[in-house]
């Protein structure tokens, strides 16, 4: 599937759930307003239409939420999209996760096909992560980090970037990973759902100072080493891990997107910045045939933009999403 830029379409990260167990304060607002489950595709739709993407060409499917694992039922979607690794149309299944449910799930996640998992922690305090979840327990994600390294996934730590609040603790992530032997990767706050715009501006914080920060303690090399997702990649001498940057504000990485979002009720984003979405619930349910999917699925691509349009700036309004990223997906 190729966009209208010669991008090949070959990444597809899919949001089984809105709901999460957590409410993070730059994801979510804390009384938040979830899909009514009658609105959700089910397991079987999800694994049709997953199914179908593979077929027309994605080789990487990313499962996210809200939070994946605390959809009911989930596993047995999981085991069935392993089928397309088991036949070579897939190269890889994986997820992005806040750790809470992985002590339960971690092994049969690997029986699956899932060889490494993406997992959301910004601090190792724990009463600072409890002001930022609101609702978590670190010690509950630590056992379950615990459990992915024991059942064989390989684990990469995803980190936001919070002015003020875990900007002094890049150093303790670090090194801490590099004992772990998780890779880390830290991320620009997103201008996505209503939580507040002053809270917004207050969190932002370029990651280009990040980095220089933390140039002044480790050595990083730099690395072609690439997921196909938009992290660019070091090498900490140090400690031997990956040190990765998203920076959606500071330096656009839209020129080689290769990615679409669809959520639990069948809608696909084509841009996580963009508005602009198509309904692939309609064709997908009109017929027990796969055509009409496909030609939906075409046409959307075929409307996917150049890049997004996020914006951060005290001098004028921000540009921002409506939705919260937990409806479209990390």
């Amino acid at each position: 599937m190729l966009d209208p830029f010669g991008r090949s379409v070959s990444y597809l990260r899919v949001s089984v759930t809105d709901r999460c167990d957590f409410r993070c304060v730059y994801c979510m607002a804390e009384d938040m307003t979830f899909l009514p489950k009658a609105d959700l595709l089910s397991l079987e739709e999800l694994d049709r239409l997953c199914s179908a993407f593979i077929g027309m060409g994605v080789r990487k499917l990313r499962l996210t939420g809200g939070e994946p694992l605390v959809r009911r039922g989930i596993m047995t979607l999981i085991d069935n999209l392993g089928r397309h690794l088991k036949t070579g149309a897939l190269d890889e299944l994986t997820l992005t996760t806040n750790g809470s449910q992985l002590e339960k799930y971690a092994v049969d996640l690997y029986r699956a096909g899932v060889r490494r998992i993406n997992v959301s922690l910004d601090t190792l305090d724990a009463a600072k992560f409890a002001e930022l979840t609101r609702w978590g327990r670190l010690d509950q994600v630590m056992a379950g980090l615990q459990a992915a390294k024991a059942a064989g996934l390989a684990v990469k730590i995803n980190a936001v970037a919070l002015r003020g609040v875990n900007d002094s603790e890049f150093d303790d992530l670090i090194a801490w990973c590099g004992r772990e032997g998780f890779d880390l990767v830290l991320i620009e706050v997103m201008p996505m759902g209503e939580i507040g715009e002053a809270a917004r501006l207050d969190q932002y914080l370029p990651l280009s100072m990040a980095r220089a920060s933390i140039q002044r303690k480790w050595t990083l090399d730099e690395t072609d080493y690439r997921t196909g997702g938009p992290a660019r990649y070091y090498t900490v001498r140090e400690t031997g891990r990956r040190l990765g940057f998203i920076t959606p504000l500071t330096h656009n990485f839209c020129e080689s997107c290769n990615r679409v979002r669809l959520t639990c009720t069948g809608t696909l984003y084509m841009c996580l910045g963009q508005n602009d979405a198509a309904d692939l619930r309609a064709p997908l349910r009109a017929s027990e045939s796969n055509a009409l999917l496909e030609e939906a699925i075409r046409e959307a691509i075929s409307r996917k933009p150049k890049g997004h349009d996020f914006v951060i700036d005290r001098r004028k309004a921000p540009t921002a999403v409506p939705r919260h990223m937990s409806v479209t997906g990390g």
